[in-house]
């Protein structure tokens, strides 16, 4: 659904209308993508500060989700700069900023967010996100916990999701399992809830469960590198040679590239 967020696939993509995750299958019901689009506006940009900042972070975010970090950064250090203390500018830069790897710079954006708006949800949801991607899992659950019990969240089956996610990453697996399930109440058959339970099953060791779990998922969508990874390691759980060794020419043949094939090829399962 977008072009830049494979990085954020096995943990939910934080701003809403950058929902990254699985291609959908041909014919799969799934929920309709926000169309992004780069074009530039055609009516006259709003003289007051608020509004003109407020565009510039739409569009922003528009670039962002077409994959065009450059301009993306470009026109939200321009919505910060004509507003300064609107904060949804800060947060979707701390976004930005940690896709071209500026992780000091995106921390200081997410505070700077927080600190003009500390009970946005969406705001609490982003930087949650940014925790457990660089490695702060614990840290980042007070956000989310924020974020989905705000009444005020449109979307909280995002921060269940990103919830659960990290969850596994602390290994509190029946934590995780609560998460997902609230997502999946709230988003009837997301993919990434899914996989991410069948995640959750292969720590308990229910390989079985985990394996039917996928199949699931890959019903919805089409094959990610990750999806493949723990299908493959599902597979040689169980015994299952063939498919595991098909498994294994999948991920060689289609995704080279990816982590899971220089796991797999270091032999490192687990």
């Amino acid at each position: 659904m977008t072009k830049v967020l494979s990085k954020g696939f096995a943990c939910f993509c934080a701003l809403t209308l950058l929902l990254s995750g699985f291609a959908p299958r041909a014919g799969a019901q799934q929920p309709a993508p926000e169309q992004a689009t780069t074009d530039l506006p055609t009516s006259p940009m709003p003289k007051d500060p608020r509004t003109r900042a407020k565009a510039h972070t739409e569009l922003g975010s528009l670039y962002f989700q077409d994959g065009n970090l450059i301009v993306a950064l470009e026109e939200l250090t321009l919505a910060a700069a004509i507003d300064p203390d609107y904060a949804p500018a800060f947060s979707t830069r701390g976004l930005v900023l940690f896709y071209v790897r500026e992780l000091d710079s995106a921390e200081k954006d997410f505070q700077r967010a927080l600190s003009l708006d500390e009970k946005n949800p969406e705001i609490n949801n982003n930087y949650g996100w940014f925790l457990c991607q660089t490695d702060r899992a614990k840290e980042s659950i007070e956000y989310f916990e924020r974020a989905y019990n705000n009444p005020m969240y449109q979307t909280p089956g995002n921060a269940y999701l990103n919830a659960g996610a990290c969850y596994i990453k602390i290994d509190e697996l029946d934590r995780a399992e609560d998460a997902l399930r609230k997502t999946l109440r709230l988003m009837p058959g997301h993919p990434q809830a899914l996989y991410h339970l069948a995640d959750v099953y292969y720590h308990r060791g229910n390989f079985d469960a985990a394996r039917k779990q996928l199949m699931e998922v890959l019903n919805l969508v089409d094959p990610e590198p990750e999806i493949l990874w723990l299908l493959l390691r599902v597979e040689r759980r169980l015994g299952n040679k063939a498919d595991e060794q098909s498994l294994t020419l999948q991920l060689r043949r289609r995704f080279p590239d990816s982590p899971q094939y220089q796991e797999l090829l270091k032999g490192n399962y687990e």
